[in-house]
């Protein structure tokens, strides 16, 4: 399980308006590669681009820019995240 879920907070909504991003938990050991083939075809979007970054619970945050306008919030929809 690369994807552990999408996380949901002030920061992450702002990212999706602003910049057509989303912000995923995943797994500490995943590649960027990995995380953008599981992301793909998990929900059917096409991915522009991957930025990981482990924080200080030590958990590995990985910031999701998606292809498409609007292609974030239609996916943050479907993921009932706003």
């Amino acid at each position: 399980m690369v994807i552990k879920y999408p996380l949901l907070s002030e920061k992450s909504v702002g990212l999706i308006e602003k910049e057509n991003k989303l912000i995923f938990i995943v797994e500490k050991n995943a590649t960027k590669t990995d995380i953008k083939k599981k992301i793909e075809e998990l929900y059917g979007v096409k991915v522009a681009d991957v930025q990981t970054s482990i924080n200080m619970k030590g958990e590995k945050r990985a910031f999701v820019k998606l292809i498409g306008e609007n292609a974030a919030s239609n996916l943050a929809t479907k993921l009932n995240i706003i």
